[in-house]
């Protein structure tokens, strides 16, 4: 079976390009989106990108509210509710969404929470993980019959995190003591092998899927961490200001690599692969400098393996008698 490799294609874009570069002459009228936490941070300045060029983008929001007025005045967008947390309320926004009869074009697992303290959702998982893979696995295959015949492009949103832990399987749910960073690169791991195995299952529908690195960016998702914390990792100022030397990204240019994978006829025919700066990442290099993607998010067992594990989860699986194709 064929695979994608995992280096870069040239894509002519790179750390700085924003969204709107990326969707420089692509017309996405008639195309329908599905993107998490798309009222805030990341996921609000993809939303936009995406309206802009003509998609309409259906924004599922634990907060709706808040959701809806983030969103005002951003033609071609819908809010409903949708906690990520809840396999509840993932199943009730899916059968909401499938009951328009609407199929999905791209699909952006945008939302997610980072380093928070211990927490404990459902049926006492780490919330981490249940909130940024479980619940973004259960809506993806819970939408499968939307997402199936529009030959979709569903784009996990990960990040470099997954540098600090691999998938702790005698321990997933941190029972024996809880480390907020590691859970945090744990659950990012998942995201990209959860991309890994959907575009194995997928690609025969011509459904193709990828994880990324969308670049370092102060948005809400820090609202877990303490200014200090912030100070001392070199991320602000003591004023709370950005600090340059640390290469963030603006949330346009942040935006800019869910938003390639989401669109790019460059990806055509590719996929299961992570992605950084709107290109194909390599391999993390050996002596653990903080680029490229670690083999431990990328192993086609090890995504696997994840796959049937949050199947038994979750209870949800578009393809079970076939996971392992």
């Amino acid at each position: 079976m064929s695979t994608t490799p995992q280096h870069k294609i040239g894509s002519g874009f790179g750390a700085t390009s924003t969204a709107g570069d990326v969707l420089q002459g692509l017309d996405l009228t008639g195309k329908l989106a599905v993107v998490t936490g798309g009222y805030s941070g990341l996921g609000l300045e993809t939303t936009r990108a995406l309206a802009a060029a003509g998609a309409h983008v259906v924004v599922p929001a634990r907060r709706p509210d808040a959701a809806r007025e983030a969103l005002a005045g951003i033609d071609g967008t819908e809010v409903d509710e949708l906690d990520l947390g809840d396999l509840d309320s993932v199943r009730g926004f899916a059968e909401r969404f499938l009951a328009s009869g609407r199929t999905i074009d791209v699909l952006i697992d945008n939302a997610g929470i980072m380093a928070c303290p211990e927490t404990r959702v459902g049926p006492g998982w780490e919330a981490q993980f249940a909130t940024n893979h479980l619940g973004h696995y259960a809506l993806v295959n819970r939408l499968w019959p939307a997402i199936e015949p529009g030959g979709a492009r569903i784009v996990s949103v990960s990040s470099r995190g997954h540098h600090l832990s691999g998938i702790r399987w005698d321990d997933l749910h941190w029972r024996q003591g809880y480390d907020k960073w590691q859970a945090y690169g744990q659950a990012k791991t998942a995201n990209v092998l959860f991309a890994v195995h959907l575009d194995r299952l997928g690609r025969d529908a011509g459904v193709r899927a990828f994880a990324l690195h969308p670049g370092g960016i102060l948005t809400p998702l820090q609202r877990h961490l303490a200014k200090e914390e912030m100070v001392e990792r070199g991320w602000i100022d003591e004023q709370g200001n950005p600090l340059n030397p640390t290469g963030f990204k603006t949330p346009e240019q942040g935006a800019a690599t869910q938003v390639w994978a989401a669109t790019s006829p460059q990806l055509d025919g590719l996929g299961g692969v992570y992605l950084e700066d709107c290109d194909i990442a390599g391999p993390a290099p050996e002596d653990g400098a903080g680029f490229g993607v670690k083999p431990w998010a990328t192993d086609p067992e090890q995504a696997a393996r994840l796959w049937a594990l949050s199947a038994e989860l979750t209870g949800v699986d578009a393809f079970a008698g076939r996971s392992g194709v």
